[in-house]
């Protein structure tokens, strides 16, 4: 697991990795928490050295100094491995200029390869249900069906760091920024249909901010992929914390999903709603009431 593979961590283990004042330790993985209690000074000592040199070396921006935008910073994995993720058989694919994405072993030239094997098999699928796919209305529907599906998960082929664009900007301001509403649509991960909501995200800044509209940016980063509602509040909310390292960061969720509405129990009425709490946002009450407070207001 890398060490910045925080998607596995449970609520209290996550919490337990972040520092107050400059979050999250990325070094802290759940290895390293539990090979503490394991093993001898002298071990700890070498495995400290190894973490120390293998972390992302720090740069001076004016005045301050930060993580260097690596892609090993930027990239939050947790997202069960697609067809586009599974290693290319053979070594000549060792020097592709598209390994930069560590949520992608090895990516195509262009999306376009991908589309003929997909469209064969929604043209398979199409069989399977008794459909004749050569028929006028479906003759081109495989087509359609496979880019549509490249488009809906969309995010496989994002990174966080082209996202940002570097907009990420000096100030001294420590109040809490909150963007609310912001839409989202997602796929169901279990039935391969949609889900979709309202994502409020809120930081507290620790001499840095984050372009407004790059926490949208962030949302459609991680929503378009295969998920559930779950990993994509954490997602979401590791992503701003390592983007710029605030006092806290909160995230809540309210979905709608269709495997509940149009398929199953079919409760047409429900919705689900997640949070993640990071930070001061978990530890001090006022700040989270704060935010819920203006999470729920019109």
């Amino acid at each position: 697991m890398s060490k910045y593979d925080v998607s596995d961590f449970d609520a209290d283990e996550l919490n337990h990795a972040i520092d107050d004042t400059n979050f999250p330790n990325s070094h802290l993985t759940l290895a390293s928490i539990s090979s503490a209690n394991n093993i001898n000074d002298d071990e700890n000592e070498d495995s400290r050295r190894q973490t120390a040199s293998s972390m992302p070396m720090p740069v001076k921006r004016n005045g301050h100094i930060s993580k260097s935008f690596s892609d090993d910073v930027f990239d939050v994995p947790g997202t069960p491995k697609t067809p586009r993720s599974i290693p290319t058989p053979g070594n000549w694919h060792e020097k592709c200029t598209f390994h930069h994405d560590l949520e992608l072993d090895h990516r195509p030239s262009t999306r376009e390869d991908l589309i003929s094997d997909m469209a064969n098999s929604y043209r398979m699928l199409l069989s399977s249900l008794g459909e004749n796919p050569n028929r006028q209305g479906l003759l081109k529907t495989p087509e359609r069906a496979a880019k549509a599906m490249l488009y809906f998960t969309k995010g496989y082929d994002q990174s966080l760091e082209e996202a940002l664009n570097g907009a990420i900007f000096d100030e001294d301001h420590d109040e809490m920024v909150m963007v609310k509403d912001i839409e989202m649509f997602s796929m169901c991960e279990h039935h391969l249909v949609p889900f979709y909501g309202k994502v409020s995200i809120g930081y507290i800044p620790c001499k840095k901010i984050l372009g407004l509209s790059k926490l949208a940016r962030i949302v459609e980063i991680f929503s378009r992929r295969l998920q559930v509602q779950e990993r994509l509040t954490k997602q979401i909310a590791v992503a701003v914390t390592q983007a710029v390292q605030p006092s806290g960061v909160a995230v809540i969720i309210e979905g709608v999903h269709m495997c509940m509405v149009m398929r199953g129990v079919s409760k047409t009425q429900s919705k689900t709603v997640t949070s993640t709490m990071l930070g001061v946002f978990r530890d001090d009450p006022k700040t989270r009431e704060e935010f819920l407070n203006l999470a729920r207001s019109k």
